[in-house]
Formats: structure tokens, sequence, C-alpha cells
């Protein structure tokens, strides 16, 4: 790109299989327009999401090869095939499983891409409009409490009818980060008893204020940069045992517990759900670090001990116009802090979001071994 060609940012469609979602909005064109910047989206992108290429164009944008453009904004990680088709000096922006996928990375970094991966925006004040797990995350927890109550065989909220009273079921969410308090106000407006429970006894009041009731267990595991820290050995046996017993009195399990990096804690232990009651639901969101449920089977429902379980591995492409929207907006402001005022693509690594957020393409990004 010389120095007065305008940015070219291309929007590419997503290849995963079930992945609905689009980068980028046709309303956050008209913004990137605004700033002097040339959106190229490839034909169908929006397809998914009830976009057309038509909503794209009258926005601003041209449809055409989007992989051949200075910036090329995704939702999943690129897969092989696709990574080849990213010219060198390319800046790619998308959630990219920076600690999961290393061998994707590691390819970004050989094929000279300049990668930045929407789960390593630092989670500061300055960077909360940028926060995609957050936005998605909440996504996911809507959908999760849906789909419980629609595999329960019982009512959520109380009736009081003319033939008795039913009373609420009773739905327990494991992990209160942002799916799971969607998840916990869900299901209060779905007229459940909601009750939370978190290993970081800081949360307690978050839950309240979405009407939920908290879950004490007495176990505490507060890590870095909120989320939870792993927890010991004989801290997870004792947080199995009481979760155990607390467990066999709900009719609704919701678990949401993740450890950045590492496979999911297991907190819904088999013999939990062999004391539920029948027709019982586990909603695990879990599922793609292995799964909270001793029983999950990721991305398969399947019923054990008269408990259906239900791991799905992309709740947010079941809503994929929202979730779109939201990513894209969050995509849309880490992009702006990428380019300066003439739209011209400045990237300062001395910013800590900048840095924090690339994953391959950066001078100590380049010289970093991927653990």
């Amino acid at each position: 790109m010389g120095d007065t060609e305008p940015l070219t940012v291309g929007v590419v469609r997503e290849s995963r299989a079930g992945e609905t979602r689009v980068a980028l909005v046709p309303k956050l064109v008209e913004r990137l327009t605004g700033r002097g910047l040339r959106i190229v989206v490839e034909s169908g992108a929006g397809a998914a999401a009830r976009l057309a290429d038509e909503d794209f164009e009258r926005a601003g944008a041209r449809i055409g090869d989007a992989w051949a453009t200075d910036v090329v904004l995704k939702v999943a990680p690129p897969t092989e095939v696709e990574i080849t088709r990213l010219a060198r000096g390319t800046v790619l922006i998308g959630f990219l499983a920076p600690l999961s996928d290393v061998d994707g990375v590691r390819a970004l970094r050989e094929a000279g891409v300049t990668a930045f991966a929407m789960e390593s925006v630092p989670r500061i004040s300055r960077a909360q409009a940028m926060d995609a797990l957050s936005s998605q995350s909440g996504v996911a927890g809507y959908r999760a409490t849906l789909l419980a109550a629609r595999r329960l065989p019982r009512f959520f909220p109380m009736l009081t009818t003319a033939a008795g009273t039913v009373p609420p079921a009773k739905v327990l969410v494991l992990g209160a980060g942002v799916a799971g308090l969607q998840a916990l106000a869900t299901a209060k407006r779905l007229g459940a008893q909601a009750t939370g429970y978190d290993v970081r006894p800081e949360v307690a009041e978050q839950v309240r204020s979405v009407g939920a009731q908290w879950l004490d267990l007495g176990i505490e595991a507060v890590g870095e940069g909120g989320y939870a820290r792993e927890l010991t050995a004989e801290e997870r046996a004792e947080q199995q045992r009481r979760l155990t017993e607390a467990i066999t009195g709900f009719d609704v399990v919701i678990t949401t517990a993740l450890v950045p990096g590492r496979r999911a804690p297991t907190l819904v232990t088999e013999e939990a759900v062999r004391g539920m009651r029948a027709g019982s639901v586990v909603v695990d969101l879990a599922g793609e670090s292995g799964g909270n449920c001793a029983l999950t089977q990721p991305g398969a429902e399947v019923v054990a001990h008269d408990v259906t379980i239900c791991a799905p591995l992309n709740l947010p492409a079941e809503m994929p116009v929202h979730a779109s929207e939201l990513y894209a907006r969050n995509l849309t402001e880490l992009l702006e802090l990428l380019v300066d005022a003439e739209g011209r693509l400045a990237l300062d690594f001395s910013d800590e979001i900048v840095a924090g957020a690339c994953v391959a393409g950066a001078p100590e990004a380049e010289r970093a071994e991927v653990d």
C-alpha cells in the first residue's frame, strides 16, 4: 500500500462448518468508509447472518476478493488453505485461538502475517468496547438457558392454575462470568429460581444483581485478569464433593467455567448427574475445552441416568444477526486503534492493547516461542 492509497479492508466468508456470523455489518461499513477506508466484502459473506451483498454495497462496500486486501477481518480462525491466501504483510484480525491452536499461530507467523487475536485483547477499561469474548459469551449464556428450557420437560416459571400450582424450575449456573450472568438473568426472566456459583467470592453481588441467589461452598480461587485460577487437587476434591451434594437439588445446571489455556475443570461428576431428578438438564458451555461435566460429549447431546446433557460448541452462531452486530462493533473498535486519523495503518506496539492482542507480526511476538 502506497502512502496515498486508501487502506483496503476485506470481510471474508466464513468456511467453518456451522459458522453463521460475519465479521462486519453494513452499519459499521459506513463508519469505516467515513474514516477513509475501502471495504471489500466477499460475495455471500453475510448471507447466513441475513445480510445480502446488496446491503453491504448500499453501505459503501465493494463485492470482490476480500483476501487480497491490506487488512482481513474474520470470525473463526483461518484454515491452512485460507492462510495461504494471505499475502505477506497482511494484517489479520479475528478469533485465532492463540492458546489452543499453536500450529495455526505459527503458520501465520511463517506466512509473514501480522495477526491480532480478539481473545488476546487485554481486559482493561479502555478496551471494554473491543471485548469480543464478553460480547459473544453473553450471547452464549442467553442461548444456553433457552436450550435448557426447551429440553426440560417441566415449566420454568411457577404457575398457579385451577388444576393446581406448578413450582418454578430450579436453575444452577456454575461460573459467574459474562456467560453465567446472562444465563442467570435469562433464567430469572423466564420465571425460574436461579442460583449462581463461582469460586471468586467477589462476583456474589453481581449474581444477586440479576435477581439470582448465591451458592456459597466456601472455596475461593481468585486469579489474574478477572479469571479464576486453577484449583489445587485438594480444593478440587472438596469442591466436587460439595457441588455434587448441591447439584442434586436442581432441575437445570448450566456450566461456564473455563481456565484460559487449560482443560476445563470437571464440576459436574457422574455421581452428581446420577443424583439429579429424571428429566433434568445439563448444558455445558465448556465443551470445546473438554467440558465441565464428566459425561459431556463435546458437540453432542446425550442422555445419561435420565438426564439430558448438551454440549453445544458455538452457540453465538445460533444468533448470527445480533452476534455479528456485537462482534463487528468489537472488531471495528480494535481496527480503528490500528489506523491513524488519515485512515492509514499505524501499528503502535507501545500501546498495551495493540501489543497484547498481537500474536504474530510484532517484533516481540516474532521472537517469542509459542507455549
